[in-house]
């Protein structure tokens, strides 16, 4: 069954060309030209991925964005987003991270370049023993677990809720404890795929990580920034089935 992708975005010539693209490399494609018909159409179709454009009528895609993550039925709160925008000011896009979006990709794009993120972020949820990302058993340091095979994790047994991309990262860093890794390495190892500019992406995920688990960048306990590299995750890591 082919897996769906949700384009909304209000010009229609685009949705067009995203749409051939997208086809043509196996995708079921559905469409919205605004932000509530495509937040009701994402909540009864319940896509794969979600293609979000920011600015858009009725409902704006940041609104729709903290919409899908507040929604109570996970298979719509959990849907992994790449956010669109035209707008070049850095805050518009790490707000959008900061709401939930995986990724963005700013206008003007290769259509084969978002097919490939669009790729590279399914790949990433493929179920276990299906790519080396989710290898192996549950990992815990301390009160955090972290279950690749359910993409679950929990903090003092109770569940923390992560985005795709948050979970990656995560996964990635309490796979090699102790090990700093640069920004642009996180992303080559998490998306598959690097861009000039986007290593900004990386910190507003970091940052996520560490509110949903209350970790200090002060005085951390799972996640330590490198300075001049990266971030390392620090503590003893120990593997279960």
């Amino acid at each position: 069954m082919a897996q769906r992708v949700l384009i909304i975005e209000d010009e229609r010539q685009l949705v067009r060309t995203l749409r051939g693209y997208l086809e043509q490399a196996g995708f079921e494609v559905l469409s919205a030209y605004d932000g509530r018909t495509g937040y009701v159409l994402a909540r009864r179709e319940k896509p794969d991925v979600i293609i979000l454009d920011l600015m858009l009528p009725e409902m704006d895609g940041l609104d729709v964005c903290r919409a899908l993550r507040r929604d109570p039925d996970p298979l719509v709160a959990d849907v992994p987003i790449i956010m669109l925008t035209a707008r070049v000011e850095e805050t518009d896009r790490v707000l959008g991270l900061e709401l939930g979006a995986d990724d963005y990709v700013t206008k003007p794009f290769s259509p084969r370049e978002l097919v490939a993120r669009v790729r590279a972020l399914l790949r990433r949820l493929q179920p276990v023993g299906s790519g080396r990302a989710h290898s192996g058993g549950h990992l815990r340091a301390g009160p955090l677990v972290l279950d690749p095979v359910r993409r679950e994790v929990e903090l003092d047994g109770r569940r923390v809720d992560l985005t795709a991309t948050e979970f990656e990262i995560l996964h990635l860093l309490m796979r090699h404890p102790g090990r700093p890794f640069s920004r642009a390495e996180i992303l080559d190892r998490v998306q598959g795929v690097v861009l000039e500019g986007y290593d900004r992406s990386v910190d507003v995920h970091i940052k996520n990580i560490r509110r949903k688990l209350g970790d200090n960048p002060r005085d951390p306990r799972f996640i330590q920034t490198v300075y001049g590299v990266g971030y390392k995750f620090i503590g003893d890591v120990s593997h279960g089935e």
